[in-house]
């Protein structure tokens, strides 16, 4: 079985948009790959962010993929910083990675605008990290929606440059190209979702029952929202009832309030035990604490060899 490596930065709790769009699909995977999921967080020191919040985030966002179904017994499952190795990978493509490479990269164009104050070194150096995550664990696939394939073919191109520059060590990654919906924005659906546009843009899966209801009964119904809407109700809800809306749709007989109570029941359903689970994980962080250190040495056996190898190649021991 192929292995499989993603990662997660915990910058805030996951909301719909990010489950359809990533951890469906890492859930998915589990069974068809040998797969290594992370929290993301020393990307996250790019941001602003302070070191309870990180911490705190880091955690839940550990319960939150857990109660999604991300299992420990199918998935290395792990804190990024947890392993050695990372960093100072990331170094080492630092120094074979030209500046104008980094400088292309549309992640640092746009992480820059949001936060002018902090255009910080790391912002510029965020895919030689990204790489560093992937080949310390020679991983052969990556998923990736469409709008993510520049990311990995940056990780493709470190790792041509080092096997050029040294000996044939890193693999060729692949894409493992998987259905990521574009879901929009609740309030403003010709932009996708996300907690950049606010609460009232998306649907937290930790969000309760008269939180979800006021948000979709808010969401807008101009001719891209009631598309926005079924979309959603594709994945959340009954099949033959969606059929039917989007012959109502079609013929103009669909009533938004229908549309958005149907909605909003399926999405309460989808949460309720999910939910369930956040609260009994959050009872119990030992718990968590300890599936989090169990895969981090299971990663850091990994790391430790490929690290060796690395390191013998390069010249630095």
């Amino acid at each position: 079985m192929k292995s499989l490596l993603s990662g997660i930065k915990p910058t805030g709790h996951i909301h719909i948009g990010n489950y359809l769009g990533t951890v469906k699909n890492w859930v998915e995977l589990q069974d068809k790959y040998n797969c290594h999921f992370f929290l993301a967080d020393l990307h996250a020191l790019t941001i602003d962010i302070s070191s309870e919040e990180l911490k705190q985030q880091s955690f839940d966002l550990a319960v939150d993929l857990l109660s999604l179904g991300i299992d420990p017994k199918k998935s290395i499952f792990f804190k990024q910083s947890d392993v050695v190795g990372h960093a100072e990978l990331a170094w080492i493509f630092n120094c074979l990675t030209p500046v104008s490479e980094l400088e292309r990269m549309t992640q640092f164009k746009d992480e820059s605008a949001k936060q002018p104050e902090n255009v910080n070194a790391g912002l510029l150096t965020y895919p030689a990290l990204q790489a560093a995550d992937i080949l310390l664990y020679l991983a052969d696939n990556v998923p990736v929606g469409q709008d993510q394939i520049q990311h990995l073919e940056l990780t493709r191109v470190v790792a041509r440059k080092f096997n050029k520059r040294y000996q044939e060590f890193f693999p060729e990654v692949k894409p493992v190209l998987s259905p990521t919906p574009k879901v929009m924005a609740l309030n403003n659906p010709i932009k996708k979702m996300s907690k950049s546009m606010g609460p009232a843009s998306y649907v937290a899966i930790r969000d309760d029952r008269k939180t979800v209801v006021k948000k979709i009964k808010k969401a807008v119904t101009n001719e891209q929202g009631i598309k926005n809407l079924l979309e959603l109700y594709s994945y959340f809800g009954d099949e033959k009832k969606h059929k039917e809306m989007l012959k109502d749709h079609k013929a103009g007989k669909l009533m938004n309030v229908k549309l958005k109570e149907e909605l909003t029941t399926s999405i309460i359903n989808f949460l309720e035990p999910v939910q369930k689970k956040i609260k009994d994980y959050e009872k119990n962080p030992a718990k968590v604490q300890k599936i989090l250190d169990d895969g981090a040495k299971k990663a850091q056996k990994i790391a430790t060899k490929n690290m060796a190898e690395i390191r013998k190649i390069v010249g630095i021991r």
